[in-house]
């Protein structure tokens, strides 16, 4: 029986946060979507089909055992349409914990069938956001220790002076 997971987020950018979950995700399961979800609420530095082409370019290196795609909606009827049956999500912080239980409470009543998972990130990476890189960027620091070179470049080129 082959287990695959979606990973969702927003990505803007990806980091190597969440790189990390993704190399640990695939330890568990057989397959990994990284999902990039719509969020009309957020506004991006990046649109759509820059954070899908920034992350399947750092993706590639684990073949087919990894997907990218993008959803508009809810995360759970994205997971039902493609047969997916468990939710990875990142806990970096107990607000994180608190945020995510109730998400994945309310994923749970909307589709029972769908369980979600929790993994902490390497310490190496807990207390990286894509927030605080964007503020790094902006203020003229390097962010090489946080995420991929060709995700640097295009924040360089987005936010450089």
């Amino acid at each position: 029986m082959t287990i695959t997971a979606c990973y969702p987020g927003s990505f803007d950018p990806m980091t190597r946060g969440h790189l990390d979950l993704v190399e640990r995700g695939l330890r568990l399961f057989d397959h990994l979507v990284v999902a990039i979800g719509v969020n009309g609420e957020k506004a991006s530095l990046f649109s759509l089909e820059e954070r899908e082409g920034l992350i399947r370019a750092e993706v590639a290196q684990f073949g087919d055992r990894v997907e990218v795609a993008t959803f508009d909606g809810l995360v759970v009827d994205f997971c039902k349409a493609r047969g997916v049956g468990v939710l990875l999500r990142g806990l970096r912080t107990v607000s994180d914990f608190e945020s995510e239980m109730a998400m994945a409470f309310t994923n749970r009543r909307l589709a029972s069938e769908i369980e979600t998972v929790f993994m902490m990130p390497s310490e190496d990476y807990a207390f990286v956001s894509s927030r605080l890189i964007k503020e790094i960027v902006r203020a003229g620091g390097s962010v090489s220790d946080f995420v991929p070179p060709h995700v640097e470049r295009a924040l360089a080129n987005r936010l450089g002076d």
